[in-house]
């Protein structure tokens, strides 16, 4: 058996040369480690004889003899592992104002040259500068400056009184050319030509009607042809006032054709309501008396009441039980009144109807008086709106929306409530006493009906 020895790859002198070159690389680590490998192959041509000698069944001795054949090779490789390391150099470009590098003050000391400048140079130089900070106010950071003294408060009339002198007295600026009356100033504006194509499409266009509509159309007036309009609903093709005067059969107005010029209507002027003649201290008198014919007061837009009149008014409602209806719409109720009027409330037995709006109460009194409708059963109706505070605000929302489900006697609500929950819950409970009364008249209707029905009986029998 011989062994072989067979070493692949390159020599050990061009292998020194790999070396070497790898070590004078700038930058760069090798390492060489050697591997031996040893194989076994079979050789046809050399052989190795084994006899072995065996006994048979019947006794016989049986040589047996195998020819092996092996080689040995041996292998040894060297590994040479490098390691490179790449340095990246950035350039960056200087910074430049104007042209100028800017890199020669980078080892500048800005605040010894600023402590160099004057005040007046401070002063200037602020002025260049826009300082991007939010909280200064805007007329530190404004660059202008007035330098004028002030001449005193001011007075509005006269500013735009020299506003208007200054406006009259600068002359206008001259025009290039003057206006001649039918001269065109400059280049007039032709349009482009049409393709030639959307005028054939347009030409192809016809609506075959018959003899008679095309005669009838081409002998038509003006104003038939509008009346026409209006009647087949061609709005856009006329004003209201066209249209309307089509519709009544007033004829068309003047000078209102196709081509005239639209006119707005005029307004309608209706006379103003006549002031409140509503006396006061009667109705007050009326009220403490028990009066059976005052049903209803209106002291409504009455702006000299004072608040020793309203709280003789509201301490003269509880003994009341003739009175129904109570509007103080615009009267200067403030919340010191309106908590008499909430005491008042809970101990009247007959109103049924109480306006409070546009006046001074403020959110939390307005809960103070829907908290006292649940002590007066008799109010089906209460108006609040227009208030001092034109938003309640989500929790006074909230308490309004809870006090008005606890009660069951309150038909109408006039109060302006911005969430969209306490709108839908509001007006869900209003509907429930709507429906509930309605169904109570039904069932008074049907008894009284059929107690009748029965009466009637008991006659006849």
């Amino acid at each position: 058996m011989s062994d072989i020895e067979d070493v692949f790859g390159a020599s050990e002198e061009q292998q020194e040369e790999q070396t070497k070159a790898a070590v004078t690389e700038p930058d760069a680590e090798s390492k060489t480690s050697v591997v031996t490998e040893r194989t076994e192959e079979v050789i046809p041509g050399e052989s190795e004889k084994m006899v072995t000698e065996t006994i048979d069944e019947d006794g016989d001795v049986v040589e047996e003899t195998t020819e092996v054949t092996r080689k040995t090779v041996k292998r040894t490789m060297k590994i040479t592992e490098t390691s490179s390391t790449t340095k990246t150099t950035t350039l960056t470009t200087p910074a430049k104002l104007y042209g100028k590098d800017l890199s020669e003050y980078d080892d500048v000391d800005v605040e010894s040259l600023l402590a160099q400048l004057s005040p007046e140079e401070i002063t200037i130089l602020a002025k260049e500068v826009d300082p991007d900070d939010n909280f200064l106010p805007p007329d530190q950071r404004c660059g202008y400056e007035c330098t004028k003294e002030a001449t005193g408060p001011l007075n509005r009339k006269q500013l735009i009184e020299h506003i208007n002198k200054q406006a009259i007295e600068t002359p206008d600026q001259p025009e290039f050319e003057p206006y001649v009356q039918g001269k065109v100033r400059g280049k007039k504006w032709v349009p482009p030509p049409r393709d030639a194509r959307e005028i054939e499409a347009e030409e192809q266009i016809a609506i075959d009607m018959g003899e008679e509509y095309e005669h009838a159309l081409n002998d038509a007036t003006q104003e038939e042809i509008i009346d026409l309009a209006a009647i087949l609903g061609f709005h856009s093709m006329m004003n209201q006032d066209q249209y309307h005067a089509s519709l009544l059969n007033k004829g068309q107005p003047v000078g209102l054709g196709w081509d005239g010029i639209t006119k707005s209507t005029q307004q309608k002027l209706f006379p103003s309501d006549p002031p409140n003649s509503t006396d006061v201290e009667e109705s007050i008198k009326r009220v403490k008396d028990d009066d059976n014919k005052l049903i209803d007061l209106n002291l409504n837009n009455i702006k000299n009441i004072s608040d020793e009149k309203l709280e003789q008014l509201f301490a003269a409602l509880p003994q009341n039980e003739h009175l129904e209806v109570l509007s103080l719409t615009n009267v200067g109720l403030t919340d010191k009144t309106a908590l008499l009027l909430a005491e008042a409330i809970e101990k009247s037995k007959t109103l049924r109807v109480l306006n409070v709006e546009t006046n001074f109460i403020s959110p939390p009194v307005i809960v103070r008086l829907v908290q006292a409708l649940l002590k007066c059963h008799t109010i089906e109706e209460f108006r609040a709106s227009n208030q001092r505070s034109a938003v309640l605000g989500n929790k006074i929302e909230m308490e309004i929306t809870n006090l008005v489900e606890k009660n069951s006697s309150l038909l109408r609500l006039g109060l302006h409530l911005e969430f969209n929950d306490a709108r839908h819950r509001v007006a869900a409970h209003l509907q429930r006493n709507i429906d509930r009364i309605r169904k109570d008249l039904e069932l008074r209707l049907q008894f009284r009906f059929f107690n009748n029905l029965q009466r009637k009986s008991t006659r006849i029998q």
